[in-house]
């Protein structure tokens, strides 16, 4: 599988109580590697997959210890590093089922749409999975346009993950327009009320596999999730757990997902793994599991 999108140094704040602004929260800090692609494509890995990913870093410290972690993680790396931009990272405060994200993409930005295209073509790999930020970003745009194009062009099938409330509302019609066509769309319950309206996530998941002309998974947390498509719609309910830290949850999903989907296991047995693979990460603190 290629995975294309951020690569980020997480700098995670589990803060014991409520932010006291003009004052101090205890919290335990700390340091990892994250970004929403980075995450995806650790847990297919972890999950047996085949994974290449497709990204940019700085010409840094940080950029080459995100890149050890990931081929640690038996993750294959495809990588423009960029010697004037510093690698991306990303502030999370987060306590109990809540967070708050401060990004800075960095070199993510500087992602070129030759260098997936190229990557695209030397593949293998039979699904591409496209990080939202790509096309939330106008200066990376371009080169999620061109991985979702030289997919289809490929006879690969593809997925993209919304990635962001906030930004999606500046754009959402585009969105839809960008993402037209691809097989699999993901999008949290903030998200899917950008793109469809506020509303039942049924009917939510509905309205946007008619608008993508896919299928359409919308992320629940808690409460599982709801997948609608040509093949009917189904509902997976969420899993009983004790919840550490929510960071990377999503993308752990959209791993069990596409790896159980990929692999031919039908819908049912997909939203199960995606279920199952998200609640394993809110158990734990930080993005990925530790090796």
């Amino acid at each position: 599988m290629i995975v294309v999108g951020d690569i980020v140094t997480d700098v995670l704040a589990l803060m014991a109580g409520d932010p006291a602004p003009g004052s101090d929260t205890p919290a335990t800090i700390r340091v990892a590697g994250g970004g929403q692609a980075a995450n995806t494509a650790a847990w297919l890995a972890a999950e047996g997959v085949e994974v290449t990913l497709v990204g940019a870093v700085g010409d840094d410290q940080p950029g080459q210890a995100r890149l050890a972690e990931l081929q640690a993680a038996g993750v294959r790396t495809d990588v423009t590093v960029c010697p004037d931009r510093a690698t991306g990272s990303v502030i999370v405060l987060a306590h109990s089922a809540d967070r708050t994200m401060i990004s800075d993409r960095g070199a993510n930005r500087g992602l070129e749409a030759s260098r997936v295209v190229a990557a695209v073509k030397a593949s293998r790999s039979r699904h591409l999975h496209l990080s939202g930020y790509v096309l939330l970003d106008l200066e990376s745009r371009p080169a999620g346009l061109a991985a979702l194009a030289s997919a289809r062009a490929g006879g690969l099938t593809t997925s993209v993950d919304a990635s962001s409330a906030i930004p999606l509302r500046e754009v959402a019609a585009e969105f839809l327009e960008w993402v037209a066509g691809v097989d699999v769309l993901f999008a949290n319950a903030a998200e899917a009320d950008v793109l469809a309206g506020p509303g039942d996530p049924v009917e939510q998941a509905t309205r946007l596999a008619g608008r993508v002309g896919g299928s359409v998974v919308v992320k629940l947390g808690a409460g599982g999730a709801v997948w609608a498509g040509d093949d009917g719609v189904r509902r997976e309910p969420g899993r009983v757990v004790d919840v550490v830290d929510t960071t990377g949850a999503g993308d752990a999903f959209a791993a069990g997902v596409l790896r159980a989907w990929c692999a031919g296991d039908g819908v049912a047995a997909a939203l199960r793994a995606g279920c199952d693979l998200g609640a394993r990460a809110v158990g734990m603190v930080g993005a990925r599991l530790a090796r």
